[in-house]
């Protein structure tokens, strides 16, 4: 793992080219432990293509790609729920504890979505 701050976060619209990355990193158990909204079988890739295929065909979505130092390392988007919108982000495990997290979700609160309030759900594990 690369112990170097990350200098440069940007955030972009999905491409096509950001879903086997995305793929790979949700196959990550302690990442799917930790974010407890999970599919029902993660090494599915036709399922995985299939739900980011709907999500990003739905307008009411904001979905960016985290992309830091030129290499993709997650997502972070906002959607509504009964009404509400919500903001989830998923960052790949060899991303964790760099402040890209942090760094992604203030940029897109700033960025793509301003709207207040705005709303998140945390895993009680």
């Amino acid at each position: 793992m690369n112990s170097l701050p990350i200098q440069d976060l940007v955030l972009r619209n999905v491409a096509d080219d950001d879903l086997p990355f995305f793929f790979d990193f949700q196959l990550d158990p302690d990442a799917n432990y930790m974010a407890a909204f999970i599919a029902r079988d993660p090494t599915d890739r036709h399922a995985f293509t299939a739900h980011w295929n709907k999500i990003m065909a739905d307008p009411t979505n904001i979905i960016r790609t985290i992309v830091c130092d030129g290499q993709v390392v997650g997502s972070v988007s906002s959607y509504e729920e009964s009404g509400k919108p919500e903001v989830t982000y998923w960052i790949g495990r060899a991303y964790w504890g760099k402040g890209i997290a942090t760094r992604a979700l203030t940029a897109f609160l700033v960025q793509a979505n301003t709207t207040r309030p705005i709303y998140a759900r945390v895993a009680r594990d």
